[in-house]
C-alpha cells in the first residue's frame, strides 16, 4: 500500500508539475509573509521593550506624572519614605534639532543617585576628564546616537530650546546602551538649566529595601499620592502589565492587520489546493473506481487524496517558513523594525527564529491544504465504482457543490458577525465576516453559473442563433457543467474580490486623508519651531515680533503637549489653539453635530480615537490633568484626526494659558495680505533673530509631505496587495489550464463529429472570457461588500477613525483586464496542448 500510495502521488506530480508548483508557491508565499511579519514585529517589539526596560535599570517602582513634567518638590518625600533604599530623579527631554525631523531623547540624571539604580546610564568620559559627568555642557551619547548624528567625542551637537540654539559637547559614550538605542545622558541640573526646566522632573525611580513587597508598596504609594495630589501622578513597576500593554497597544492593530493581509495569499493558496485536487479527482475518477474494484478500500482512497493535498501543504509550509525567516532578516537589516509605520524607531532588532511560531504557521499551512482537499477526498471515497467507471460522469462528482443552504448559512453568519463588537479592541468578528462572505460566495458559484448561463443559452436559442456552432456549444457546455464552471469562477472570485476590497480600502483611506488635509490647512503659510521633539518653541516676545511683520493679515498660534490619561495607553496629544466655538466646523473636520457650549464651561473637541478609546461623548464633562490638577472641560464635539492613533484633544488656547500659565507655542498659522507672497514673508521672518530656527511650508507642500508619509506607512500594504494580485493571476491561469487539460476526451469527441481545432479554440476562448467576465462582475460586488466591512468596521475598530468610501476605477479596471486576458490566453494555450494528441488518442479510454 505504501508503494502504491507513493506511485500515485509521484505520478500525479510528474504528470502535472505546474499545477502542484503553483499551489505550493501560493501556500509558501502566504506562510512566508505571515511568518515574516510575525518575526519582524516580535523582534522590534521585544527590542523596543528591552530598550525601555534598560532605561529603568534596577528600579522597583517608578513615579511619573500624568503631564510630561512635574514639580521636583515631591522628590524628598519619596526619597525619605519608609522602605525606599535609593531614589533617582530623572528628566526626560525629547530634544529638537534644527533642520532635522527626528528628535534625540536626552536623560538628565544625578550620577550619584542613578549609579546604584541605573549604572548603564552613567557616561564614560573620553580622555582623563572624569568630572565631565557633572559638567554643564557635557553630553554622553550611545554608540547608535553617535553613528546616527555622525559625531565623534569632543564634537559639538546643536540642539534647540525655544527658538535659540543650545550647543552641547560630546564628552563620551554610553558603552552599555543597547544596540541601536539612540539616547543621550547629561547631568540633571545642567539639563534643567540648559532647557529651561528648573525645578521639574519627568519621573523618579525608586529602589526598595530588602524584604519590602513591591506590589504592596506600589499600591500604598498610589493611594497616598492620589489622596494628596488627585489626578497628578502615576505609580508603576518597570515592565509591569500597564507598561507592556502600553507598548503593545501602540502597534497591535497595525501588526494584526498586516498579518491578516498576508494571510490573504494563504487563503488563495487554500482555494488553489481545492481546485487542483478537485480537478485531479475528476480527471482520475475512472482510475480510482478501477482501484476500488481491485480491492482498494474507501478509507485508503480517502487517505490517499488527503495525502496528496497534505504533501502540497507540507512543501509550501516548509518553503514558507524558510522564506519567511530570510525575508524577516532582510527587512530588519535594510528597513528596520517599524515597516514604515514609525512605531519602533530608534532600535535595531535582529530576527530571531521562533520555533513555536514556526510550528504554528507550519500547522496552518498543512491545515489549509487539508481543508482545501477535504471535499475532493470525500467525493473520491464515496463515489460508486460502477458509476465512476462510466465516461461522462465527471459533472456528477461536483453535484455536492450545488447545495445552497451551506452558502446561505455562511452569508447569514457573516451578516451577524458584522454587528458584533471588537474583541480586545481588535475587529476579529469583522475578519470572520470577511472569511464567511468569501466562503459563502464561492459556494454559490455553481448555482450562479448555472442560472446565468442557462438564461443566456435560452436567450441565444430563442433568437434562432443555433446555427452558429461556437457560441451554441459554448453556452450549452457552460449551462450544463456548472460544477466545473463554479470551480473556475471561484478562482476568479477569490482573487479579484480580495484585490478590489484592498484597493478600495487603501484608496478610501488615502483620499480621506487628502480631503482632511485640505480642510485643516486653510492658511497661506505654516511655520514650525521644529518637526520633531518638544524643546523648540516660540516665546511671547517672538510671537509679538511675528505679529508685527508687514504683509501678514493675521496669525494664529498652536501649543502641542502630551497627557497620560490611562496607565495602559500611550499619551494623548493635547492641542491648544483658537477655535470659533460658534462654528468649529470652519477649522475642524467634525464628525457629527457641534454642541453649543454652556456659558460657564470650557469647551474641548475630542478626536474620534480619543472618543473611542476613553468613551468621551459629546455633552459630557472630562477631566484633563493640567498644571498639576484635574481641570474640567465640556466635550463640544468629535472631530476627525488622522495624525494621532492614540487620540487628540483640542482646547482653546486662551483656556490653556489661563490654566497652565504656559505662554509658549509650537506652530504658527499665517494668512497673507493681498499682494504679499509667501516667499517675501518667509524672507522677512528669516531676518528676525530667531528666523533661521523656523521651518516653513505651504499647504501644498504639507499635503505632499503628508501623502509621502502615508505611502511610506502603507508601502508594506501595497506590496502585499501586489503579491495577492499576482497569486490570483497565477491561480486563475492554473485553474483554467487544469480544466482545459482535463477535457481532452471531450475535445477528441468534438473532433470526431466534425468540430475543427480553430472552433474548439474559439469555444475555449469564449468559455474563459465568459466565466472570467462573470467572475469579475461577481467579484466586484463581493469585493465592494468586503470593502464596506473594511472601511466601516475593521478600520474604525482597529485605528479608531472613520473614512469616506472611494473606488479606484482605473486600478480595478486594469486588474480586471489582466485577469480576463490571463484566463483567455491560458485557455487558448492549454487548448492547443490538449488538442495536440489527435482525436483518436484522446478518446481511446472510451473504447
Amino acid at each position: 500500500m505504501v508503494r502504491l500510495s507513493g506511485w500515485l502521488l509521484l505520478g500525479e506530480w510528474r504528470a502535472h508539475p505546474l499545477r502542484a508548483v503553483v499551489a505550493v508557491m501560493a501556500i509558501a508565499i502566504g506562510i512566508a509573509l505571515g511568518f515574516a511579519i510575525h518575526l519582524i514585529n516580535a523582534a522590534a517589539f521585544n527590542e523596543f521593550s528591552a530598550a525601555a526596560r534598560s532605561l529603568s535599570g534596577l528600579a522597583d517602582v517608578q513615579v511619573a506624572g500624568r503631564e510630561a513634567l512635574f514639580d521636583e518638590a515631591i522628590y524628598p518625600r519619596l526619597a525619605q519614605r519608609e522602605g525606599v533604599a535609593q531614589a533617582s530623579p530623572l528628566l526626560e527631554i525629547s530634544a529638537s534639532m534644527p533642520q532635522r525631523r527626528a528628535a534625540l531623547k536626552i536623560l538628565g540624571l544625578d550620577p550619584f543617585r542613578a549609579g546604584p539604580i541605573s549604572p548603564d546610564l552613567i557616561g564614560a568620559p573620553a580622555g582623563e576628564n572624569v568630572f565631565d559627568t557633572l559638567a554643564d555642557d557635557a553630553l554622553f551619547l550611545s554608540p547608535a546616537a553617535q553613528s546616527w548624528l555622525k559625531l565623534d567625542n569632543g564634537a559639538t551637537l546643536t540642539l534647540q530650546n525655544g527658538a535659540r540654539a543650545v550647543g552641547l559637547r560630546v564628552a563620551g559614550s554610553l558603552q552599555r546602551a543597547r544596540v541601536g538605542q539612540r539616547i543621550g545622558v547629561m547631568d540633571l541640573g545642567a539639563a534643567q538649566w540648559r532647557f529651561d526646566k528648573l525645578g521639574q522632573l519627568s519621573r523618579i525611580d525608586l529602589k526598595l529595601r530588602e524584604g519590602v513587597n513591591r506590589d504592596a508598596f506600589q499600591a500604598a504609594l498610589a493611594r497616598e499620592l492620589e489622596r494628596d495630589f488627585p489626578g497628578r501622578f502615576l505609580v508603576s513597576q518597570p515592565n509591569d502589565a500597564d507598561q507592556n500593554s502600553r507598548n503593545d497597544n501602540m502597534s497591535r492593530a497595525y501588526r494584526v492587520n498586516l498579518t491578516v493581509l498576508a494571510l490573504v495569499a494563504l487563503f488563495t493558496g487554500a482555494f488553489l489546493v481545492f481546485s487542483t485536487q478537485a480537478l485531479s479527482v475528476i480527471r482520475r475518477r475512472g482510475q480510482f473506481a478501477l482501484l476500488r474494484v481491485l480491492g482498494l478500500e474507501r478509507g485508503q482512497l480517502l487517505r490517499q487524496v488527503l495525502l496528496e493535498g497534505a504533501s502540497l501543504g507540507v512543501a509550501g509550509a516548509l518553503l514558507g517558513i524558510g522564506g519567511g525567516y530570510a525575508l524577516a532578516a532582510a527587512a530588519l537589516h535594510f528597513f528596520g523594525g517599524d515597516l514604515g509605520a514609525g512605531y519602533f524607531s530608534g532600535v535595531r532588532p535582529e530576527a530571531q527564529f521562533a520555533p513555536l511560531a514556526a510550528l504554528l504557521y507550519f500547522c496552518l499551512g498543512v491545515g489549509v491544504a487539508l481543508l482545501g482537499c477535504a471535499g475532493p477526498a470525500w467525493e473520491a471515497a464515496r463515489a460508486a465504482p460502477a458509476a465512476a467507471l462510466k465516461s461522462g460522469a465527471e459533472e456528477s462528482a461536483l453535484a455536492p457543490l450545488a447545495k445552497t443552504w451551506p452558502a446561505l448559512a455562511c452569508l447569514l453568519a457573516a451578516a451577524l458577525a458584522t454587528r458584533a463588537p471588537p474583541v480586545h479592541e481588535l475587529p476579529l468578528f469583522g475578519y470572520l465576516a470577511i472569511a464567511l462572505l468569501l466562503v459563502g460566495a464561492i459556494s454559490l458559484m455553481p448555482q450562479l453559473a448555472a442560472a446565468v448561463f442557462r438564461l443566456a443559452n435560452r436567450a441565444w436559442l430563442a433568437g434562432r442563433h443555433a446555427g452558429a456552432a461556437v457560441p451554441t456549444l459554448t453556452l450549452a457546455r457552460l449551462a450544463n457543467a456548472s460544477g466545473q464552471a463554479g470551480i473556475a469562477l471561484g478562482g476568479v472570485l477569490s482573487s479579484f474580490s480580495l484585490m478590489v476590497a484592498m484597493a478600495i480600502m487603501v484608496s478610501s483611506f488615502r483620499v480621506s486623508v487628502d480631503d482632511w488635509l485640505v480642510q485643516i490647512l486653510p492658511a497661506d503659510l505654516y511655520a514650525r519651531t521644529a518637526s520633531g521633539g518638544g524643546t523648540a518653541a516660540l516665546r511671547p516676545g517672538e510671537q509679538a515680533a511675528l505679529r508685527a511683520l508687514p504683509g501678514m493679515a493675521r496669525i494664529k498660534f498652536q501649543r502641542i503637549r502630551t497627557l497620560a490619561l490611562a496607565p495602559d495607553r500611550p499619551g494623548v496629544a493635547l492641542l491648544a489653539r483658537d477655535v470659533d466655538a460658534a462654528d468649529p466646523g470652519n477649522s475642524l473636520a467634525l464628525v457629527g453635530p457641534a454642541l453649543p457650549v454652556p456659558a460657564d464651561a470650557r469647551p474641548a473637541w475630542v478626536s474620534e480615537a480619543a472618543a473611542d478609546l476613553y468613551h468621551f461623548t459629546p455633552g459630557a464633562s472630562i477631566a484633563l490633568p493640567l498644571n498639576g490638577r484635574p481641570q474640567t472641560f465640556f466635550v463640544a464635539g468629535v472631530w476627525r484626526d488622522y495624525s494621532s492613533q492614540s487620540g487628540a484633544i483640542l482646547v482653546q488656547l486662551s483656556d490653556y494659558r489661563a490654566l497652565t500659565g504656559d505662554l509658549d507655542v509650537n506652530d504658527a498659522v499665517i494668512w497673507l495680505k493681498p499682494g504679499t507672497t509667501a516667499a517675501a514673508l518667509q524672507q522677512r521672518i528669516r531676518q528676525l533673530p530667531f528666523g533661521d530656527m523656523l521651518e516653513f511650508a505651504a499647504p501644498t507642500e504639507l499635503r505632499e509631505m503628508s501623502m509621502k508619509i502615508f505611502d511610506r506607512s502603507f508601502a508594506v500594504t501595497y506590496v502585499l496587495e501586489a503579491i495577492a494580485v499576482v497569486i490570483g493571476l497565477f491561480g486563475v491561469a492554473a485553474t483554467f489550464s487544469a480544466q482545459t487539460l482535463a477535457r481532452a476526451k471531450e475535445f477528441g469527441m468534438l473532433r470526431h463529429i466534425g468540430v475543427t481545432r480553430r472552433q474548439i479554440l474559439a469555444i475555449l476562448a469564449l468559455e474563459g472570457g465568459g466565466l472570467t467576465a462573470l467572475g469579475i462582475a461577481t467579484g466586484f460586488a463581493l469585493g465592494l461588500l468586503i470593502s464596506l466591512i473594511l472601511v466601516y468596521i475593521v478600520n474604525p475598530q482597529s485605528f479608531h477613525w472613520t473614512m469616506q468610501l472611494h473606488l479606484p476605477w482605473t486600478l480595478i479596471g486594469g486588474v480586471a483586464a489582466a485577469l480576463l486576458a490571463a484566463a483567455t490566453l491560458t485557455a487558448l494555450v492549454s487548448g492547443r496542448y490538449a488538442l495536440s494528441g489527435g482525436p483518436i488518442r484522446a478518446v481511446r479510454e472510451d473504447w
